[in-house]
């Protein structure tokens, strides 16, 4: 081992002990979830994104697995081998391994293989207070490192949920435009498509077969496209199986016999989307975008300042903390709260902290209902370097 590696090593783990030290110190149990993950299981809850950069592959006896691009979902299988109901309030932390594929390849600040540090709670009552506490052993876990210089960006996926849910759509649009949240470019392209009566018609298949997919009989839907595609001498290749080409076209079908989103609602959500500024500044911004518009968002603005308010209680000072609207980090599986730390030696690109609320994972994962959950990891040679002046 070259002698520059093994003093990156060394101080690697001289750091990740301080860390664990202030995780196990805030009544956090070290665990050491498995590397090796089943894929699929992955890949259904991580979000395009990080679908398309986890390193999969396929064992002797044809599992399909994957090399764990992050340790939430493993920390989340490892709860619910110990507790299958998933409810019970636990806290657990870690240090090991992640692996992500690099486009462009990888780099110092964006290794294929890099190392994470973090918290998971799961089963508390009090979401905003876990989410402050959460938030406040991890800026304690950084400055026991020697971190003093950091800003903290906040986003509140909850607030775009409870926005949906105020405005009249049907609840699979709902479901669409939180899917393509992470997206902006499809994100905006799904909610004009909702918008239009032309671009809501089932394009590319005779007027007879859509009229024949009535979203109230799913159970005709592949009886009605088997017919189709035998007459028209048309043969299934690809991956999808005929029950998804039904799910979509029933969707599609169903689109096409709503009445489009009001423009007035589109324009709501996209105002709503481009607020961005100080954090403490931010519900106000959002109360005043609403009363204008009639829409009441007093519930989950309660529950943004209540958690602001406990996040400075927690000795976070937040006069330089930013919101945006449209921040929801790069996985797909965070429903409310979403943060990250920013350093200048890195940049607003290479966060050396993150996390967040994700309420439904756990039942993705196996849980029988969704249980409320919170976690944050730090990326730890992120955080040696910034150390270290933002040297590789």
């Amino acid at each position: 081992m070259p002698p520059e590696t093994a003093l990156k090593f060394e101080a690697l783990e001289a750091q990740a002990q301080r860390l664990m030290a202030t995780f196990t110190r805030a009544g956090y149990e070290h665990v050491a979830p498995a590397i090796i993950q089943p894929a699929g299981l992955f890949l259904d809850v991580v979000g395009e994104s990080l679908r398309a950069r986890t390193y999969v592959f396929t064992d002797p006896e044809g599992e399909e697995l994957c090399l764990r691009p992050d340790l939430t979902v493993p920390t989340c299988r490892l709860h619910l081998a110990r507790h299958p109901s998933g409810d019970t309030p636990a806290r657990y932390c870690y240090n090991g391994s992640a692996f992500r594929y690099q486009p462009g390849g990888a780099t110092s600040a964006h290794p294929r293989e890099f190392r994470q540090a973090g918290i998971e709670s799961f089963g508390a009552a009090d979401r905003e207070q876990a989410d402050a506490g959460v938030a406040a052993v991890i800026v304690e876990a950084l400055r026991s490192a020697g971190l003093s210089r950091f800003r903290l960006r906040i986003g509140d996926l909850g607030l775009f949920s409870a926005l949906l849910g105020a405005l009249p759509m049907p609840p699979r649009w709902r479901r669409r435009l939180r899917h393509h949240f992470l997206r902006p470019e499809a994100f905006r392209t799904a909610l004009a498509r909702l918008t239009s009566a032309e671009a809501l018609q089932v394009q590319g298949l005779p007027p007879a077969l859509v009229d024949r997919l009535d979203p109230g009989k799913p159970h005709e839907a592949i009886p009605a496209i088997e017919d189709y595609l035998d007459k028209s001498g048309i043969e299934l290749i690809g991956t999808r199986t005929l029950a998804e080409i039904a799910e979509r076209l029933l969707a599609e079908a169903a689109d096409a016999r709503e009445t489009p989103l009001a423009a007035e609602h589109a324009a709501l959500i996209e105002s709503y989307v481009a607020v961005r500024g100080p954090a403490k500044s931010a519900a106000q911004k959002i109360a005043d975008l609403m009363r204008d518009r009639g829409v009441n968002l007093t519930e989950a603005l309660d529950a943004f300042r209540r958690r602001l308010t406990l996040i400075e209680a927690a000795g976070i000072d937040l006069s330089d903390a930013a919101f945006s609207a449209e921040f929801g980090r790069n996985l797909e599986y965070y429903t409310g709260f979403v943060f990250e730390i920013v350093v200048p030696e890195l940049g607003p690109r290479s966060p050396v902290a993150g996390g967040g609320r994700y309420d439904s994972l756990l039942a993705e994962v196996g849980a029988a209902t969704n249980v409320p959950a919170v976690g944050s990891c730090i990326h730890t040679e992120r955080l040696l370097a910034a150390l270290d002046g933002g040297a590789s």
